[in-house]
Protein backbone atom coordinates (compact mmCIF):
# COMPACT_ATOMS: atom_id res chain seq x y z
CA UNK A 1 0.00 0.00 0.00
CA UNK A 2 1.37 3.76 -0.92
CA UNK A 3 1.31 6.13 1.59
CA UNK A 4 -0.47 8.81 0.96
CA UNK A 5 -2.23 7.65 -2.40
CA UNK A 6 -5.36 9.06 -3.52
CA UNK A 7 -8.39 7.80 -2.17
CA UNK A 8 -11.38 6.85 -4.41
CA UNK A 9 -14.89 7.14 -3.93
CA UNK A 10 -18.49 5.23 -5.51
CA UNK A 11 -21.78 6.24 -5.56
CA UNK A 12 -24.22 5.22 -2.79
CA UNK A 13 -27.85 5.00 -4.37
CA UNK A 14 -30.44 6.78 -2.45
CA UNK A 15 -28.65 9.00 -0.04
CA UNK A 16 -29.08 12.76 -1.10
CA UNK A 17 -26.19 15.21 -0.52
CA UNK A 18 -26.90 18.15 1.86
CA UNK A 19 -25.86 21.38 2.22
CA UNK A 20 -22.40 21.12 3.86
CA UNK A 21 -21.94 22.36 7.49
CA UNK A 22 -18.51 24.67 8.18
CA UNK A 23 -15.93 21.50 8.66
CA UNK A 24 -14.20 20.84 11.68
CA UNK A 25 -10.62 19.22 11.47
CA UNK A 26 -9.32 17.76 14.40
CA UNK A 27 -5.33 17.89 15.24
CA UNK A 28 -4.00 16.93 18.34
CA UNK A 29 -0.33 17.08 19.45
CA UNK A 30 1.64 16.57 22.33
CA UNK A 31 4.49 18.50 20.77
CA UNK A 32 8.49 18.17 20.20
CA UNK A 33 10.44 15.48 22.24
CA UNK A 34 12.09 16.91 25.29
CA UNK A 35 15.31 14.40 25.80
CA UNK A 36 13.88 13.65 29.06
CA UNK A 37 13.30 9.85 28.51
CA UNK A 38 13.44 6.70 26.21
CA UNK A 39 10.58 4.26 26.66
CA UNK A 40 10.74 0.94 25.18
CA UNK A 41 7.49 0.26 23.03
CA UNK A 42 7.70 -2.85 20.95
CA UNK A 43 6.80 -6.39 20.24
CA UNK A 44 8.59 -9.23 21.99
CA UNK A 45 12.15 -10.30 20.23
CA UNK A 46 14.29 -12.45 21.44
CA UNK A 47 14.92 -12.26 24.74
CA UNK A 48 13.29 -8.87 25.16
CA UNK A 49 9.64 -9.07 26.11
CA UNK A 50 6.34 -7.62 24.00
CA UNK A 51 6.42 -4.23 26.48
CA UNK A 52 3.69 -1.26 25.73
CA UNK A 53 4.29 2.26 26.16
CA UNK A 54 0.80 4.50 26.17
CA UNK A 55 0.02 7.83 26.66
CA UNK A 56 -3.06 9.60 26.49
CA UNK A 57 -5.51 11.99 24.43
CA UNK A 58 -9.28 12.94 24.58
CA UNK A 59 -11.82 13.89 21.84
CA UNK A 60 -14.57 16.32 22.64
CA UNK A 61 -17.02 14.53 19.66
CA UNK A 62 -17.15 12.09 17.52
CA UNK A 63 -13.98 11.95 15.25
CA UNK A 64 -12.00 9.91 12.37
CA UNK A 65 -8.71 9.56 12.83
CA UNK A 66 -6.87 9.74 9.85
CA UNK A 67 -3.37 9.61 10.75
CA UNK A 68 -0.17 9.85 13.59
CA UNK A 69 3.30 10.84 14.38
CA UNK A 70 5.18 9.35 16.70
CA UNK A 71 8.65 10.22 17.53
CA UNK A 72 11.37 7.36 19.02
CA UNK A 73 14.90 6.76 19.55
CA UNK A 74 16.50 3.79 17.63
CA UNK A 75 20.09 2.78 17.57
CA UNK A 76 22.86 5.31 16.25
CA UNK A 77 23.07 4.56 12.45
CA UNK A 78 20.16 2.10 12.34
CA UNK A 79 18.96 2.14 8.64
CA UNK A 80 15.29 3.22 7.79
CA UNK A 81 14.53 -0.50 6.53
CA UNK A 82 15.13 -1.75 10.08
CA UNK A 83 11.63 -0.41 11.08
CA UNK A 84 9.87 -3.20 9.59
CA UNK A 85 6.11 -3.19 11.19
CA UNK A 86 4.38 -0.47 13.53
CA UNK A 87 1.27 -1.49 15.20
CA UNK A 88 -1.47 1.09 16.60
CA UNK A 89 -3.57 0.22 19.82
CA UNK A 90 -5.98 2.47 21.40
CA UNK A 91 -7.66 1.98 25.56
CA UNK A 92 -10.19 3.29 26.89
CA UNK A 93 -9.02 4.57 30.43
CA UNK A 94 -9.14 2.05 33.90
CA UNK A 95 -11.90 0.97 34.79
CA UNK A 96 -13.43 0.40 30.93
CA UNK A 97 -12.41 -3.01 29.66
CA UNK A 98 -11.03 -4.37 32.56
CA UNK A 99 -11.01 -6.63 35.65
CA UNK A 100 -10.84 -5.78 39.44
CA UNK A 101 -7.47 -4.56 40.28
CA UNK A 102 -5.11 -7.32 41.09
CA UNK A 103 -2.94 -5.22 44.08
CA UNK A 104 0.22 -5.92 41.56
CA UNK A 105 0.68 -2.18 41.11
CA UNK A 106 0.34 0.86 43.18
CA UNK A 107 -2.87 1.96 41.58
CA UNK A 108 -4.55 1.71 38.45
CA UNK A 109 -6.37 5.13 38.81
CA UNK A 110 -5.89 6.77 35.65
CA UNK A 111 -4.25 4.16 33.35
CA UNK A 112 -4.89 1.81 30.27
CA UNK A 113 -7.55 -0.49 30.56
CA UNK A 114 -6.39 -3.91 30.65
CA UNK A 115 -7.89 -4.54 27.17
CA UNK A 116 -7.30 -2.35 23.86
CA UNK A 117 -10.90 -1.35 21.85
CA UNK A 118 -10.76 -4.17 18.98
CA UNK A 119 -11.58 -2.73 16.27
CA UNK A 120 -9.51 0.12 17.05
CA UNK A 121 -6.00 -1.81 16.28
CA UNK A 122 -4.37 -1.10 13.27
CA UNK A 123 -1.21 -2.90 11.96
CA UNK A 124 0.92 -2.41 8.56
CA UNK A 125 1.52 -6.07 8.30
CA UNK A 126 -2.74 -6.50 8.51
CA UNK A 127 -2.61 -3.57 5.64
CA UNK A 128 -4.42 -1.52 8.01
CA UNK A 129 -2.48 1.10 8.13
CA UNK A 130 1.19 2.37 6.11
CA UNK A 131 4.18 4.66 7.28
CA UNK A 132 7.04 6.17 6.35
CA UNK A 133 10.14 7.14 8.64
CA UNK A 134 12.67 10.38 8.39
CA UNK A 135 15.51 10.77 10.64
CA UNK A 136 14.43 14.08 12.60
CA UNK A 137 17.71 14.44 15.06
CA UNK A 138 21.50 12.42 14.69
CA UNK A 139 23.13 11.89 18.04
CA UNK A 140 19.87 12.30 20.25
CA UNK A 141 20.14 11.97 23.44
CA UNK A 142 17.74 10.75 26.70
CA UNK A 143 18.48 11.87 30.04
CA UNK A 144 17.09 8.35 31.01
CA UNK A 145 15.26 4.87 29.67
CA UNK A 146 12.43 2.57 30.76
CA UNK A 147 13.40 -0.89 28.82
CA UNK A 148 13.66 -4.03 31.16
CA UNK A 149 13.10 -2.57 34.94
CA UNK A 150 8.95 -3.16 34.61
CA UNK A 151 8.38 -4.84 38.01
CA UNK A 152 5.22 -5.45 39.87
CA UNK A 153 4.90 -4.04 42.88
CA UNK A 154 7.20 -3.76 46.24
CA UNK A 155 9.78 -3.99 43.32
CA UNK A 156 8.15 -1.67 40.73
CA UNK A 157 10.66 1.74 41.53
CA UNK A 158 13.59 0.48 39.61
CA UNK A 159 14.66 4.50 38.87
CA UNK A 160 15.28 3.69 35.41
CA UNK A 161 18.07 2.18 33.55
CA UNK A 162 20.10 5.85 32.51
CA UNK A 163 21.31 7.63 29.61
CA UNK A 164 20.95 6.91 25.69
CA UNK A 165 22.12 8.33 22.92
CA UNK A 166 20.85 7.59 19.47
CA UNK A 167 18.81 8.39 16.42
CA UNK A 168 15.55 10.26 16.94
CA UNK A 169 13.20 8.76 14.23
CA UNK A 170 9.74 10.22 13.41
CA UNK A 171 7.24 8.47 12.05
CA UNK A 172 4.29 9.06 9.90
CA UNK A 173 0.88 7.04 9.67
CA UNK A 174 -1.84 6.63 7.40
CA UNK A 175 -4.71 4.86 9.01
CA UNK A 176 -6.42 2.72 6.14
CA UNK A 177 -9.71 2.12 7.49
CA UNK A 178 -9.33 5.15 9.48
CA UNK A 179 -10.57 4.83 13.14
CA UNK A 180 -13.77 6.71 14.13
CA UNK A 181 -14.53 6.95 18.17
CA UNK A 182 -17.08 8.59 20.35
CA UNK A 183 -16.04 11.17 22.43
CA UNK A 184 -14.35 10.03 25.74
CA UNK A 185 -10.90 9.78 26.60
CA UNK A 186 -8.48 7.21 25.53
CA UNK A 187 -4.91 6.07 25.21
CA UNK A 188 -2.24 5.68 22.12
CA UNK A 189 -0.13 2.93 22.44
CA UNK A 190 2.26 2.27 19.14
CA UNK A 191 4.41 -0.98 18.87
CA UNK A 192 7.42 -0.54 16.45
CA UNK A 193 9.26 -3.66 15.27
CA UNK A 194 12.95 -2.73 14.76
CA UNK A 195 15.69 -5.08 13.18
CA UNK A 196 18.92 -5.52 15.39
CA UNK A 197 17.60 -3.12 17.86
CA UNK A 198 15.49 -1.39 20.40
CA UNK A 199 12.31 1.27 19.57
CA UNK A 200 12.64 4.00 22.33
CA UNK A 201 9.30 5.84 22.75
CA UNK A 202 10.30 9.22 23.36
CA UNK A 203 8.99 11.46 26.16
CA UNK A 204 7.25 15.23 25.56
CA UNK A 205 6.92 17.44 28.02
CA UNK A 206 3.94 17.20 30.88
CA UNK A 207 2.47 19.49 30.32
CA UNK A 208 2.52 20.38 26.96
CA UNK A 209 3.46 23.34 26.24
CA UNK A 210 4.05 23.25 22.27
CA UNK A 211 1.18 20.91 21.59
CA UNK A 212 -2.07 20.83 22.07
CA UNK A 213 -3.00 21.20 26.08
CA UNK A 214 -5.99 19.72 27.27
CA UNK A 215 -7.23 18.33 30.80
CA UNK A 216 -6.83 16.29 32.69
CA UNK A 217 -3.84 15.08 31.10
CA UNK A 218 -2.71 12.26 32.13
CA UNK A 219 0.77 10.80 32.70
CA UNK A 220 2.46 8.00 30.54
CA UNK A 221 2.11 4.24 31.83
CA UNK A 222 4.18 1.16 30.54
CA UNK A 223 3.46 -2.87 31.10
CA UNK A 224 5.45 -5.53 29.88
CA UNK A 225 3.72 -9.42 29.21
CA UNK A 226 4.66 -10.35 32.76
CA UNK A 227 2.83 -7.07 34.12
CA UNK A 228 -0.18 -7.75 31.60
CA UNK A 229 -2.46 -6.31 32.29
CA UNK A 230 -1.72 -4.13 34.94
CA UNK A 231 0.45 -0.97 33.80
CA UNK A 232 2.54 1.40 35.99
CA UNK A 233 3.02 4.95 35.83
CA UNK A 234 6.59 5.15 33.98
CA UNK A 235 7.99 8.46 36.39
CA UNK A 236 5.63 8.32 39.60
CA UNK A 237 5.82 4.23 40.04
CA UNK A 238 9.15 3.08 38.26
CA UNK A 239 11.59 5.94 37.83
CA UNK A 240 10.23 7.71 41.46
CA UNK A 241 12.22 9.35 43.62
CA UNK A 242 11.74 12.43 46.27
CA UNK A 243 9.57 14.51 43.52
CA UNK A 244 8.80 11.87 40.70
CA UNK A 245 8.85 13.27 37.29
CA UNK A 246 6.03 12.68 34.95
CA UNK A 247 6.03 12.33 31.26
CA UNK A 248 3.44 12.45 28.11
CA UNK A 249 4.92 10.90 25.06
CA UNK A 250 5.94 12.25 21.53
CA UNK A 251 2.34 11.64 19.43
CA UNK A 252 0.33 13.73 17.05
CA UNK A 253 -3.23 12.75 15.85
CA UNK A 254 -5.16 14.08 12.90
CA UNK A 255 -8.83 13.77 10.98
CA UNK A 256 -12.39 14.86 10.99
CA UNK A 257 -15.27 15.47 13.61
CA UNK A 258 -18.79 14.02 12.48
CA UNK A 259 -20.59 16.61 14.81
CA UNK A 260 -24.22 14.92 15.39
CA UNK A 261 -23.30 11.51 14.90
CA UNK A 262 -24.86 8.52 16.88
CA UNK A 263 -24.55 6.84 19.77
CA UNK A 264 -22.64 3.89 19.63
CA UNK A 265 -25.28 0.28 20.87
CA UNK A 266 -28.16 2.86 20.49
CA UNK A 267 -31.00 1.10 17.76
CA UNK A 268 -30.17 4.00 15.23
CA UNK A 269 -26.49 4.81 15.61
CA UNK A 270 -26.11 4.17 12.47
CA UNK A 271 -28.55 5.94 10.35
CA UNK A 272 -28.11 8.69 12.64
CA UNK A 273 -24.10 9.12 11.86
CA UNK A 274 -24.33 8.16 8.50
CA UNK A 275 -26.53 11.31 7.88
CA UNK A 276 -24.73 13.13 9.77
CA UNK A 277 -21.44 12.65 7.94
CA UNK A 278 -23.19 13.29 4.63
CA UNK A 279 -25.19 16.75 6.49
CA UNK A 280 -21.14 17.63 7.10
CA UNK A 281 -19.67 17.61 4.13
CA UNK A 282 -22.02 17.67 1.58
CA UNK A 283 -22.38 14.47 0.55
CA UNK A 284 -21.76 10.97 1.39
CA UNK A 285 -19.03 10.67 -1.59
CA UNK A 286 -17.04 13.73 -0.05
CA UNK A 287 -18.10 12.49 3.66
CA UNK A 288 -15.73 9.37 2.36
CA UNK A 289 -13.03 10.99 0.49
CA UNK A 290 -13.14 14.04 3.40
CA UNK A 291 -12.67 11.46 6.24
CA UNK A 292 -10.37 9.16 4.98
CA UNK A 293 -12.17 6.14 3.71
CA UNK A 294 -11.53 4.48 -0.04
CA UNK A 295 -15.14 4.12 -1.09
CA UNK A 296 -18.79 4.80 0.36
CA UNK A 297 -19.11 1.20 0.97
CA UNK A 298 -15.92 1.25 3.55
CA UNK A 299 -17.78 4.31 5.38
CA UNK A 300 -20.68 2.83 5.52
CA UNK A 301 -18.31 -0.49 6.75
CA UNK A 302 -16.54 1.91 9.46
CA UNK A 303 -19.57 3.49 10.57
CA UNK A 304 -21.29 0.33 11.39
CA UNK A 305 -18.26 -0.39 13.46
CA UNK A 306 -18.28 2.70 15.28
CA UNK A 307 -21.88 2.15 16.01
CA UNK A 308 -21.18 -1.58 17.42
CA UNK A 309 -22.94 -3.36 14.68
Amino acid sequence: MTFGRFLSVTALAGVVGAAPLSASSFVFSTGSADGRLGSLSQPASGSTLETETADDFILGETTSIKGATITGLVPPGTPLSSITNVEIEIYRVFPNDSAAPSGHVPTRNNSPADVEIGTATRDSSQGTLAFRTAVAASNFSVQNSVVTGINKAPGNVTRGEGPVTGDAVTITIAFDPPIVLPSDSYFFRPEVSVTGGNFLYLSAARPIVSGTPFLPDRQAWIRNSDLKPDWLRIGTDIVGGGVPPTFNMTFSLSGETIPDAGTPLHANCHGKTVAAAARQFGGIETAASTLGFASVASLQDGLRTYCGQ
